[in-house]
């Protein structure tokens, strides 16, 4: 039995691409249906979001089986094999179980500390296992590898800092009020960042939000979003007084706020303190009004400084992050090895014994006269002597089948011992899917 991923992701492969290996929900289970008929798997998952797709598999053969996950993406997306090979990264074995932990934990995502990826692997695995396409060892692995990465959020902060500038302008803001609880927020332009800026900081607990632009338009469209208001962009000023965050993106080329502009406010607020935030290139709001008490003005670097150093942070919680999921995948190895040890080890007691047994019964036939009492003494010295010259062997694979790559030591036994056709059976039996079972208490105890 082994493992194999193959896939892609924002790292390897345009959006373009992505989207035509895209499985949405409702076509799912026909795909992992489709998936596991392939020759040379037995169990699979497909995990499916906007930056990745990945097929899991447990095939009885490592090339074949890449290449029966890699055929069946081709023939799900109708490319040529040569178009979509070189946007693929394939794993297996020890690999593949490090890598699905890694993805998991959020390690390769492509904002690292992300928490929508626990549920998105999550997700695809129920649907895999309500579809009956899972057995053993993905119902292992993947139970598996959903403790680890709920282990490394909750030992790890590496879902803490904020990593986008819209979520680092409201950690900033946070701190200029401590709660933002009942804060008005006034946008002004009408931007995808200032839209984003502005939806992270009512999540956050902002009470109401007041939306200006050159377009009014614009605003009333913007504003209904927010359950908000619209401002002309010649009455900014006048409503600016009531708000307690300002963030602005108007793509002007010179700045539309002054110091004088937000002096006059701030008199009008009798100092209560208003936090700007500059998001233009160019910048929307004078430089100079961070000289004005109880003004604080952040632009696009300030935020781009929190950050890079929120990133570097989550870059250090990551190599926590990586030493747990070293521990997890070797506990993992030594699971799957131990399945692959007792039988083998069975398997290879049977057959000493047959040969032992035929090959005495032979001699015992040639030999005239011997009573019963040297018949059963040659028994019992054929036996030892097969039991002593297994003794070692036996000894070491169970020792090998913790190790790391302690598989390969299981496959030269077999392969050295003529144990392969009996394996060959065995995958076969593992073949079958398992048929979902309407009792779940039932289906839990199968899968364990």
């Amino acid at each position: 039995m082994h493992i194999v991923v193959v896939g892609l992701s924002h790292k390897t492969a345009p959006v373009e691409l992505r989207e035509k290996l895209s499985f949405d929900e409702d076509s799912l289970e026909d795909a992992l249906h489709h998936l596991t008929a392939y020759k040379h798997l037995n169990e699979g998952v497909i995990l499916s979001t906007c930056n990745r797709t990945e097929v899991y598999a447990v095939c009885d053969d490592i090339k074949m089986g890449t290449e029966d996950v890699r055929q069946f993406l081709v023939d799900f997306c109708g490319l040529k094999v040569s178009k979509l090979s070189k946007h693929l990264y394939y794993h297996d074995s020890v690999e593949a179980a490090h890598h699905l932990y890694r993805v998991v934990s959020s390690l390769d995502s492509m904002v690292v500390g992300e928490a929508q990826v626990l549920g998105q692997v999550k997700n695809s695995y129920s649907h895999a296992f309500e579809a009956g396409v899972t057995n053993v060892v993905f119902n292992r692995l993947f139970r598996d590898a959903l403790k680890v990465g709920k282990k490394v959020r909750t030992e790890t902060d590496i879902g803490e800092s904020a990593v986008s500038i819209s979520y680092a302008a409201v950690e900033l803001a946070k701190k200029v009020f401590e709660d933002l609880e009942g804060r008005t927020v006034m946008v002004l332009g009408a931007g995808e960042m200032s839209e984003l800026t502005a939806m992270h900081l009512v999540e956050s607990g902002a009470k109401s939000v007041l939306v200006s632009n050159r377009t009014y338009e614009r605003a009333v469209e913007l504003a209904e979003r927010f359950g908000g208001k619209a401002v002309t962009f010649n009455a900014m000023l006048n409503h600016m007084v009531d708000a307690d965050i300002v963030i602005s993106s108007t793509g002007a080329p010179h700045f539309i706020l002054s110091r004088k502009d937000v002096s006059q406010v701030m008199h009008k607020r009798r100092g209560k303190p208003i936090f700007f935030i500059d998001i233009a290139v160019p910048r929307d709001i004078d430089p100079k009004v961070n000289k004005i008490d109880n003004a604080y003005l952040y632009d696009i670097d300030d935020l781009q400084a929190v950050v890079d150093a929120n990133k570097a942070e989550r870059n250090r919680e990551g190599q926590r992050a990586e030493l747990i999921i070293d521990r997890e995948v070797e506990d993992f190895v030594a699971w799957l090895n131990s399945l692959e040890v007792v039988p083998a080890i069975a398997e290879l007691k049977k057959k000493a014994e047959a040969i032992r047994a035929a090959e005495t019964l032979k001699s015992l036939n040639k030999l005239e006269d011997l009573s019963d009492k040297d018949k059963n003494i040659i028994n019992a010295l054929t036996t030892v002597i097969v039991n002593k010259l297994l003794h070692e062997p036996i000894v070491q694979a169970k020792k090998c089948a913790g190790k790391r790559e302690g598989y390969l030591y299981i496959e030269s036994l077999r392969y050295l011992f003529g144990l392969e056709e009996t394996t060959q059976s065995k995958v076969q039996k593992l073949k079958k899917p398992m048929v979902p079972n309407k009792d779940s208490e039932e289906r839990e105890q199968r899968a364990k």
